[in-house]
């Protein structure tokens, strides 16, 4: 344990002597409280929870697919992450400070979304709700979380980065995290069941809300982070093969 503390406070010192790599994970979720939230849901104490909510799993993907993704990416380009792998704690103690650091920097990014939510909106939610909350984001950010070390160990830095953006907006939109429950356009309302983000983000509503899960979605989501578990295991092995051999 102590290793893993050790690896996770090197990596989080690392980050934060960066404060626009920090800022910038939460900025876009906190920007579209401000622009989308806040002036169109604001007044409305149910669409403010459930539009809160989204930016909550907006900002766990957002700071999941680029904090592993892009972070593992660059780590591999550099001969240090060669090094530690090499050493004889092995790389599980490296592994787990990296998840721990992903997760700090997941709850820094959603910190101006709740507080933004609370000041400025009518959103309400009780400590029992924000609790069962907190337990659904942490579910909902498993399959992003997958996704993004999937991206981090299968690709170089620079296609790590373009293949995050790419499909970033897609999950988001497409899952609905962009308008409220039920309010989607028809195709969105279609696809979203099958997509991780509304898995995700149905759980959420749920602990915050009167909203019934899909069955649908929660299979969906299932089936999501068990297939970004195996291609992100698939990912680790391959780079390992290629690193040692």
């Amino acid at each position: 344990m102590s290793l893993v503390l050790t690896h996770t406070r090197y990596r989080i010192l690392e980050t934060v002597r960066i404060p626009v790599a920090v800022l910038g994970g939460a900025f876009f979720p906190a920007a579209s409280m401000l622009f989308f939230v806040v002036p169109f849901a604001g007044d409305d104490p149910v669409g403010a929870t459930y539009a809160t909510a989204s930016m909550v799993m907006f900002a766990v993907m957002t700071s999941s697919l680029f904090t592993y993704g892009v972070g593992v990416a660059d780590d591999r380009a550099q001969p240090w992450g060669t090094y530690v792998r090499t050493l004889p704690a092995g790389p599980g103690a490296a592994f787990a400070g990296r998840i721990l650091t992903g997760l700090t920097m997941m709850g820094i990014s959603l910190v101006p979304v709740v507080i933004i939510g609370w000041l400025f909106t009518a959103a309400t939610a009780s400590p029992l709700q924000l609790l069962v909350a907190l337990g659904a984001v942490a579910l909902g950010a498993l399959p992003f979380t997958f996704m993004g070390l999937a991206i981090g160990y299968w690709l170089p830095t620079k296609a790590a980065l373009a293949v995050a953006q790419i499909i970033f907006f897609p999950l988001a939109f497409g899952g609905g995290l962009l308008s409220a429950p039920g309010s989607a356009p028809g195709f969105v309302e279609t696809i979203a069941p099958y997509l991780p983000t509304r898995g995700a983000v149905e759980l959420v509503w749920a602990s915050v809300g009167d909203f019934p899960v899909s069955a649908t979605s929660m299979a969906a989501l299932v089936a999501w982070t068990a297939a970004m578990a195996a291609l992100a295991a698939w990912a680790y092995r391959r780079d390992e093969g290629e690193r040692f051999r």
